[in-house]
């Protein structure tokens, strides 16, 4: 039987993503999955609007964040994990995959010789299928690659919260171009998570709503299986995969991909600053692939 959870999401309409506060209503112990680090791109200047929203929820129902889960490193958003961190504790934690992820990115910036690509940056690495509480609430970490080498799902309480994994039904599934990514495991990770009871609460980490509706983050395995248009039943993993290469190589670069993935990978902190005291992030000039599409 699934201990019961209390669930708050919070929406940033700005990179469209949906942050998480998970916590055991009996114990009041918590967990934040996938905070956002405001940044704006034309000054370089970082924000905290989006997690202050996160601890102003924490603060009024006085839950401690045992915590800070993040999906995948994101490439959309800079992660919140170190503000949250140093204001209400927990622990931050990501899949173990992520030593992956900071090899690529390592070379791709030619980080300073003081990172290490071993996930020593968090503070837990998750391993496939460990289990975890968050008070008396088991949880599980589930390993689902494909968007990225590194991507996990979180169990919780009966609820599965998928990252980028999976998207509302009438958006399909996560893009499987980047570094590391694949279109085949994406499949095998999407059928694993469809192969929960049909009546788990699904919750996701975007939301790229058409006109027609406002922004949704919560469905369920069962409307995931009748609906999503990418890998609903019956779509078989040849169709899927050939749909996805062919989706992904029309689909331009993230516009926060090359400010986000250097604070992810670090846990969410910024790199180290210079001997000015400032921060700095880096542009690698020509080294990302050429995206074309029908209209360049």
């Amino acid at each position: 039987m699934n201990t019961p959870v209390s669930i708050e999401a919070f929406f940033d309409p700005r990179t469209e993503t949906v942050s998480y506060v998970v916590w055991d209503p009996a114990t009041l112990d918590a967990a934040v999955i996938d905070p956002v680090l405001d940044y704006d791109f034309k000054s370089g200047r970082t924000g905290h609007a989006s997690a202050d929203r996160v601890l102003a929820c924490v603060a009024k129902r006085g839950l401690q964040v045992e915590w800070i889960l993040e999906t995948h490193a994101h490439a959309d958003h800079l992660s919140g994990a170190g503000y949250l961190q140093e204001r209400v504790g927990g622990r931050i934690a990501i899949g173990e995959n992520i030593r992956t992820v900071q090899a690529t990115f390592k070379k791709l910036f030619n980080l300073e010789r003081g990172f290490l690509p071993d996930g020593s940056q968090f503070d837990h690495l998750f391993k496939d299928g460990e289990t975890f509480g968050i008070g008396a609430i088991e949880a599980t970490a589930i390993h689902v690659p494909g968007h990225t080498p590194a991507d996990m799902a979180y169990l919780i309480g009966g609820a599965v919260f998928v990252g980028d994994t999976l998207f509302m039904p009438d958006l399909g599934s996560a893009r499987a171009d980047f570094p590391g990514g694949d279109a085949r495991q994406l499949y095998a990770s999407m059928r694993r998570l469809l192969d929960l009871p049909p009546e788990t609460p699904m919750y996701v980490c975007h939301d790229y709503p058409p006109a027609s509706r406002p922004a949704q983050w919560q469905t369920t395995v069962a409307e995931q299986r009748a609906r999503n248009i990418h890998v609903r039943d019956g779509i078989t993993e040849d169709e899927f995969v050939a749909m996805r290469r062919a989706r992904d190589a029309t689909l331009e670069v993230p516009t926060l991909i090359l400010p986000s993935i250097q604070v992810n990978v670090r846990a969410g902190r910024l790199p180290p600053p210079d001997d000015n005291g400032v921060s700095y992030l880096r542009i690698p000039l020509n080294a990302l692939p050429v995206r074309r599409t029908d209209a360049d």
